[in-house]
């Protein structure tokens, strides 16, 4: 069974690069009838709260993507203490005692003699006096895992194959001095036990998956297949954070992008496919191709964002849009959907239909004249031409000058949806009164 996971850390809420990264694993096990795991790497105390997985959780639920399973590293501490013993028995997690700035100070030695800054394994070499010379020191040791002497391998599923002998990597850090857990070993922990058979992550994660491999593998765990997409950046080509405030889901979402919008933009993002709007997120499901990702950073562009958003908008059934703005009725939705970018564009077209949208034309005469030749009601998709046709005779003008005023005194926009679909849902009274200069729709600058 098909089994991927999204793994944030709840220190801050979700940004586009974030939600990208779960929508394509959720995508991908809805394509193949798998599960989609959610599993909050919570394990940072003085980071992590409450109120973010609240938020992670939120935004998750807004863009349309559930969740099979859940799981909390925070409370599957006695899972890594037990692999940490075995991994010890094993000889495979060794302790070492360097500080920091003696790290340091080896890492730039390296690299000033060109070679790669991988550590040197001097800590192997310490017999049993030595280290309890430097514990009485108050040394507290950090354990690495001991990697495999032979070329790690897999074959990425966008990347194709990746080779990393031995020799280029550093035995990671799996246990801090002060017995603090680490993501390498608590995420293989987490991967190995609950059978992760795909692991889809950003390409900044290409040179830890190694690591990972040998990890897991030393804990006789299944080993997943990897796949690493091209990461998303913003306008100017900068990586995303969480500090990017702007390309929250929060802040995205209260600039009026409509989720199943933002799905499809995420989804398409860096596979050369059309940025179109998609019926519902099951569509996109149906067609996600994991190696349809090319190697370029993925460009978040936010014209095309809302370009799409409005393509969106333009399609959507009343049934969609239902009860989300008050005041709204199918009527009015046929009539002014073609001319939305967001859904709050709404409430000036329902303030033009109860008559209350603010006239921006200084043309009293010519308006005064068009009102006194207004059809009787009932009015049809009939009656704007009749009606414009009858001024345009009377008053010798076509073309901007005859249709802009009145566009103006009736809508307070120079340009929106087609006025023979509009006319009819305007209250007859105040159209008159507004063309007269009477009411809040009348004539004001």
């Amino acid at each position: 069974m098909t089994l991927v996971r999204f793994a944030p850390s709840p220190t801050g809420p979700l940004h586009a690069g974030n939600a990208r990264v779960a929508l394509i694993n959720w995508l991908f096990a809805r394509n193949c009838g798998g599960r989609f795991l959610l599993r909050l790497d919570d394990t940072d105390r003085e980071r992590s709260g409450e109120i973010f997985v609240a938020g992670i959780e939120a935004d998750l639920t807004w863009l349309g993507l559930d969740w099979d399973l859940r799981a909390r590293q925070s409370e599957r501490q006695a899972s890594y203490a037990a692999a940490v013993a075995g991994l010890k028995a094993a000889g495979r997690l060794y302790p070492c005692y360097e500080t920091g700035a003696e790290l340091a100070a080896k890492r730039a030695a390296q690299r000033a003699a060109g070679k790669p800054p991988r550590y040197d394994r001097a800590a192997l070499h310490l017999g049993p006096a030595e280290r309890r010379a430097l514990e009485r020191e108050g040394r507290r040791p950090h354990w690495r895992l001991k990697l495999p002497d032979k070329v790690i391998a897999w074959n990425d599923l966008v990347r194709g194959e990746q080779r990393f002998p031995s020799d280029s990597l550093s035995d990671p850090v799996l246990l801090r001095g002060d017995g603090r857990i680490l993501y390498t070993l608590a995420t293989a922990v987490d991967d190995a036990e609950m059978a992760v058979s795909h692991v889809l992550r950003g390409e900044d994660h290409v040179a830890n998956t190694a690591a990972q491999i040998a990890l897991i593998e030393a804990l006789d765990g299944p080993v997943p297949a990897f796949g690493h997409f091209p990461l998303l950046v913003d306008a100017a080509g900068r990586g995303l954070s969480k500090r990017l405030r702007s390309l929250s889901l929060k802040s995205l979402r209260e600039k009026g992008v409509e989720a199943l919008s933002l799905g499809a933009f995420l989804a398409r993002l860096g596979t050369g496919q059309p940025m179109e709007p998609c019926r519902d997120l099951a569509e996109l499901a149906a067609g996600f191709d994991i190696a349809a990702f090319g190697r370029a950073p993925a460009r978040f562009e936010a014209a095309a964002l809302d370009r799409l958003n409005a393509k969106l908008l333009r399609q959507l059934p009343f049934a969609a849009v239902a009860g989300r703005v008050p005041g709204l009725d199918a009527a009015l939705w046929q009539a002014v959907r073609g001319n939305l970018e967001r859904l709050s564009d709404l409430e000036h077209w329902i303030a033009v239909r109860a008559g209350k949208a603010v006239n921006g034309t200084e043309d009293p005469a010519f308006l005064a004249a068009a009102a006194a030749l207004l059809p009787p009601e009932p009015w049809d998709r009939e009656t704007w031409g009749r009606w414009t046709g009858a001024v345009a005779a009377a008053s010798g003008r076509k073309g901007k000058a005859l249709f802009l005023p009145l566009r103006l005194a009736l809508t307070a926009r120079p340009s929106g949806p087609e006025m023979a679909a509009l006319l009819p849902l305007l209250p007859a009274k105040r159209v008159r009164a507004g063309l007269m200069g009477d009411s809040p729709m009348g004539n004001k600058t």
